[in-house]
Order: structure tokens, then sequence, then C-alpha cells
């Protein structure tokens, strides 16, 4: 009768270490005093969150939290009831779950968890939970990166704006055109236009008779 006992365990303390080492973050909750309907309808908002609530007896919690792994820095908390929430996703919108499923249901308590090796208590965990999720970083970091090459885009326009209107000012005044013509002649240009200047004098006399 033992063996197949000490198997079934063995296999839960497996199964935990295995999510435990894909899960980005774990998170520790009392859940003392939890309908089993809430319980279940948290199971399943975690799930569409991208993550899994897992219940199980702290003896087996301290063996699949051993050394090295995900559930370490917790290890000393797990005491009392205990639902491990892992987060295989975005642990920010598993957060913003957790603590507003806390608030609506005060006999669940968020008792802390751990992100990527760092030991979070209940104020860390409603601290992530305030910043914005993955997909508002991510919108976000999609502006600036379009930011960037639009306002190149007119810094590159417009010194090769400046630079024709430079040049079409030095050809209209060496063509004998006399005064610029519209306004293909930049502000930028003035000094190109002077110099200009003195090479269309000649032409610029109606007076002086032909030979």
């Amino acid at each position: 009768m033992l063996k197949p006992q000490i198997q079934k365990k063995a296999k839960i303390v497996e199964e935990l270490r295995d999510k435990a080492a894909r899960a980005q973050a774990g998170f520790l909750a009392d859940f003392t005093g939890l309908p089993v309907e809430a319980l279940t309808q948290l199971r399943r908002q975690v799930k569409e969150a991208g993550g899994e609530l897992k219940v199980a007896k702290n003896t087996l919690l301290r063996r699949a939290a051993g050394e090295g792994t995900l559930l370490t820095p917790v290890a000393p908390d797990l005491k009392g009831p205990n639902a491990l929430v892992l987060g295989y996703d975005d642990p920010v919108a598993l957060a913003k779950l957790l603590v507003k499923f806390a608030q609506d249901k005060p006999v669940f308590k968020l008792k802390g968890g751990v992100l990527t090796g760092q030991t979070l208590t209940a104020k860390d965990v409603e601290a992530l939970s305030k910043l914005p999720g993955r997909e508002v970083l991510l919108a976000q970091l999609l502006g600036v990166l379009q930011g960037v090459p639009q306002g190149l885009v007119t810094v590159l326009a417009g010194v090769i704006r400046g630079f024709l209107n430079v040049l079409v000012a030095l050809k209209d005044q060496k063509g004998g055109g006399g005064e610029p013509q519209g306004e293909a002649v930049s502000e930028a240009a003035p000094e190109a236009a002077a110099e200009a200047a003195p090479e269309a004098a000649p032409e610029a006399a109606p007076d002086t008779p032909a030979e």
C-alpha cells in the first residue's frame, strides 16, 4: 500500500519541478475560507492569463523547491494552506489578476512570490500589478521605433531640399535669368546668390549698344 502512495507523491513533486522550471514567476496565497466555486473560477482565470494554479501539501512543495529552482526563494513561506500560481507568459498580467481577485475576495490573501530569482513580498506583488502590461509596453516600444525613422526622414528631407534650392539659385543666376524664379531660392542661399550676382551684371544692362 505504501509504495503506490510514495510513487504518487514522487510524481507530484516531479511535475511541480517541471512546471516551476518553465515558469517565469510564482505567487503564493493563503486561500483559507475560499469557497470551492471561487477557487475553480480563479483557476480558470489564471489559465486564461497564461498561468496555472496548483494546490499541494507543503511537504511536497518544499521537495519541489529544492535548490536552484524558481521556488527556492519562497520555500521558507511554505506554511499553512498555500495556493501556488505559476506564470508562464506575462507576470504583470497575472499579478493584476491576483491582486484584483484578492480585493474582491478578502479571504484570499497574497503572501508574496518570486520573479526571475527575486523574492517578492505581498506589497511587491501589488506594485508589480500596477506596471503596464506586456502588450502596452510593446505598443509603446513600437511607437518609439516608428517615430525614429520618421524623424530621421524629415531631417534628411530638409537638408536635401535646402541643398537643391541652393543649386537652383546658382543655376538661375548663372543662366542669365535675372531675379530667381518662384520659390526655388531658399533663404539658406543668400551668400550663393550674392556671389553669383556680379556674373549676371553685364547681361542686365539694356542701355549698352550692341557692336
